[in-house]
């Protein structure tokens, strides 16, 4: 069969690749359509990738960059909804929800090349070498842009986690 493989790798990298669709968007839809354009371009490439989450991340990064380039603006950006992701491992969904709201603030600070080096270093847990390859750059390149983006967000993450506080946490 031709697509030997592709619906196991579907079912298993599908929430994988939403979640970092979504923080290389802001956008619970357009993450979903550049998933589904990811998945229209490992269907035919299937064949001939020898690493397809690889090939994902890479297509995965190259897309969002290219519709960050063609739009004059930034989309309106929506919260993910509490049903995506549940929080297996903490008692407080409130609490979850908050820190994913703080943390995609965060990164609608960083420029569209930094947010890229985030999400897949941190988030889809690259090695610095296949962000580079996802990225289309060197690794000197990754290097120097997860330097700038995490002092950028060293010096906004305090300064949106204040302004997230509830009136009553604040005191």
């Amino acid at each position: 069969m031709r697509n030997d493989g592709f619906d196991e790798f579907v079912a298993g990298w599908s929430a994988r690749l939403l979640r970092s669709a979504y923080l290389l968007t802001g956008d619970r839809g357009l993450a979903e359509d550049l998933v589904q354009d990811v998945y229209e371009r490992l269907y035919v490439a299937w064949p001939r990738v020898a690493d397809p989450a690889a090939y994902a991340h890479r297509v995965l990064t190259r897309q969002a960059m290219n519709r960050w380039r063609t739009r004059s603006r930034r989309p309106k950006e929506a919260a993910l909804g509490l049903e995506h992701d549940r929080p297996d491992h903490r008692a407080d969904a409130v609490t979850a929800f908050h820190e994913r709201a703080v943390i995609v603030a965060a990164l609608r600070t960083l420029t569209a090349r930094q947010r890229a080096v985030v999400v897949l270093r941190y988030f889809a847990d690259l090695s610095e070498a296949d962000t580079a390859a996802a990225m289309g750059c060197s690794v000197g390149t990754v290097k120097s842009q997860t330097a700038r983006a995490l002092a950028r967000l060293r010096t906004v993450l305090p300064a949106l986690d204040d302004t997230h506080l509830t009136p009553e946490a604040r005191s």
